[in-house]
């Protein structure tokens, strides 16, 4: 096996760091000082070679799934941030490679800055990082709106709602929408694996494991980080085939040739859902309303906390404690129907009282799995003074009529479950 094939069939790092060497020779010349020669002499710089690049694009290439789709709606209207990012080196060249050609780039966030200068953080996740993108995006009647974050790893997207207008759509639908479209039209194309399987986090929404369940696919969950989910894949290999999945905070991956979240891969993959979609006669927003109507409602809210200092550390051990030891019997006028202690390694029954045996590592992680399928998930964080609650409410309807008020009942309803959870 030569090198090239051992760094897409078994390296842990994404592609899109390359994208970030490059970045270097992007910069303005100021930048390009003695200290820049200086860790090119070291090896801290190095050019990585066109052929990984061109190699990378095909792979990407083969992984379409709706030719038809793509090459009839090349001409989707698609707005593309790096915000000053990594980005900018790869995205536009790969949405290219599949033959989209009416992509608009953010140009005021085009050149790659340490600074950051048009935004407070370069975060997707959040709307403000978004903003000039939406504002491009509603200028050229936009379709899909990208952005990506600095190592170009995540990727945060908008789509058209039924009123036409652009709106966020969190890592969560992002995520339940590619499952879907990978199971969907790979198993309509006969261009699924043997022994498909999807992968996520534990907090992330169980709308994705419900999603591989209708197609008869296993869905397994990891520990809240990447490197579990690649974990996953390397510990498959040979016995299973990764198909595709992610994590709530806007990480995604896509076949097993890259083993980290890739933002280059999965802007490509929104742009062929949304061909796909267009082609359909639906949207990515109709897309994910149809799979509310099937699966259920799913409303999710991340809440962190910070307590900082000596006190604010023994605050979220005494937090955690209270509710490993006295856990809510309801939320949100709901009973409880299972605790897991992923620290004790243990899922208790709150019904029957029987216990069984997690199959994670442990780690300092409580969960809350309600009887209508709602999960809140209570984790301190292992890099801030901060303690995280991971909400993901569910409600069945009948209508896609009610989604919208659903929406507001559970976001409500949240707010409920949290005061009740940190008083």
């Amino acid at each position: 096996m030569n090198k090239l094939s051992y760094f897409f069939k078994f390296g842990t790092v994404s592609l899109v760091v390359a994208a970030a060497v490059q970045c270097s020779s992007v910069t303005q010349d100021s930048s390009k000082d003695a200290s820049q020669d200086t860790f090119g002499k070291r090896g801290i710089i190095q050019e990585v070679p066109l052929v990984v690049e061109e190699k990378y694009l095909e792979l990407v290439r083969g992984l379409t799934l709706s030719e038809e789709a793509v090459k009839q709606e090349k001409d989707i209207s698609i707005v593309y941030t790096s915000i000053h990012g990594s980005g900018i080196t790869l995205v536009p060249k790969t949405l290219a490679a599949l033959g989209f050609s009416n992509v608009s780039v953010v140009e005021e966030q085009a050149v790659p800055d340490g600074n950051f200068p048009t935004v407070e953080s370069p975060n997707p996740e959040e709307k403000s990082a978004m903003k000039m993108a939406l504002e491009l995006g509603e200028k050229v009647n936009a379709e899909l709106v990208l952005g990506t974050d600095p190592d170009t790893d995540r990727v945060g997207l908008a789509v058209r709602n039924d009123q036409n207008e652009l709106v966020l759509i969190n890592g969560n639908q992002a995520g339940s929408l590619l499952v879907y479209y990978r199971l969907l039209v790979g198993k309509e194309k006969g261009k699924l694996p043997e022994h498909p399987f999807i992968g996520k986090t534990i907090v992330t929404t169980e709308l994705i494991a419900r999603i591989a369940e209708s197609f008869g696919v296993p869905c397994y969950d990891t520990l809240t980080g990447f490197k579990f989910i690649a974990g996953l894949i390397k510990e498959k290999e040979g016995k299973e085939n990764f198909v595709a999945g992610g994590e709530e905070s806007y990480g995604y991956l896509v076949s097993d040739f890259v083993r980290d979240k890739d933002a280059a891969l999965s802007a490509v993959q929104f742009a062929e859902i949304a061909a796909y979609a267009k082609s359909k006669g639906t949207s990515m927003w109709g897309m994910l309303k149809d799979l509310y109507l099937q699966h259920g409602v799913f409303q999710e809210e991340l809440v962190s906390i910070t307590l900082k200092g000596i006190d604010g550390v023994a605050q979220i051990q005494s937090m955690m404690s209270r509710l490993r030891t006295t856990p809510p019997q309801t939320l949100g006028g709901v009973a409880l129907a299972e605790l897991h202690d992923v620290k004790a390694g243990t899922c208790k029954n709150m019904i029957t009282g029987e216990t069984t045996t997690l199959p994670y590592p442990s780690s300092d992680v409580l969960q809350f799995i309600l009887t209508d399928g709602s999960k809140i998930s209570a984790r301190p964080s292992g890099t801030e003074p901060k303690i995280k609650f991971y909400f993901s409410l569910r409600k069945e309807i009948s209508s896609a009529n009610e989604i919208s008020s659903v929406q507001n009942e559970l976001t409500q309803k949240i707010e409920i479950i949290k005061a009740k959870l940190l008083n």
